[in-house]
């Protein structure tokens, strides 16, 4: 028994030598037979540019409806009240207020010296008239305060002479006196006196 297993594996282990060693021989020779070719790798061929593109059939928009209209009623408009301004009436001015009248004069102002003339002597002729040996005749008109004082003169007449002219006046406020005015009620008041003709005239 254990003489039969022993030939067995020896032949196959035979069998199997012979079969490898052809294998081994005959794949061998087929390697040396072949030859080597070096394929050169051809570029790509050049892209062809796509077709155009077909006409496309034009379809028209769908069409639009606008959507209905909705009528708004208008608000009715605002009532507007007017108001007539009361324009009240016209007063008429007030009438002028008029004063009483000044109660009315019963005595006129009169020198309390008399003739206003005397008040005049040689010695109040001014130098420069008598160089030029200037004379002449004045007149003035005085006005007299409620006091008898003369506060005001005015030549109703002139010498011609501005230095005679002004030693009228000059002479008659300081030295002219007066008797004041009364009125209806006897209180003083003022008035006015119109001298009479003063002449100046050179002596000699």
């Amino acid at each position: 028994m254990v003489a039969w297993t022993l030939t067995i594996l020896l032949v196959g282990g035979l069998l199997y030598a012979i079969v490898t060693g052809l294998a081994y021989n005959v794949i061998k020779k087929t390697a040396e037979n072949l030859k080597v070719v070096d394929v050169e790798e051809q570029p790509p061929p050049p892209e062809e540019p796509p077709p155009p593109p077909k006409d496309m059939p034009k379809v028209p928009p769908p069409p639009v409806t606008p959507p209905p209209l909705v009528q708004m009623q208008a608000p009715p408009p605002p009532i507007q009240t007017v108001t007539t301004p009361v324009i009240p009436p016209v007063q008429p001015p007030p009438a002028p207020i008029t004063p009483p009248p000044p109660p009315r004069k019963v005595q006129s102002a009169a020198p309390a010296r008399g003739d206003v003339r005397t008040l005049f002597s040689g010695d109040d002729y001014p130098a420069s008239a008598q160089a030029a040996g200037a004379e002449g005749t004045a007149q003035a008109q005085l006005t007299i305060g409620p006091s008898g004082a003369v506060t005001g003169c005015n030549l109703i007449r002139s010498t011609g002479n501005g230095a005679l002219d002004s030693a009228t006046c000059n002479i008659l406020r300081r030295r002219a006196k007066f008797t004041p005015a009364k009125d209806s009620e006897g209180n003083p008041t003022s008035d006015t006196y119109t001298t009479p003709p003063i002449t100046w005239r050179l002596e000699g």
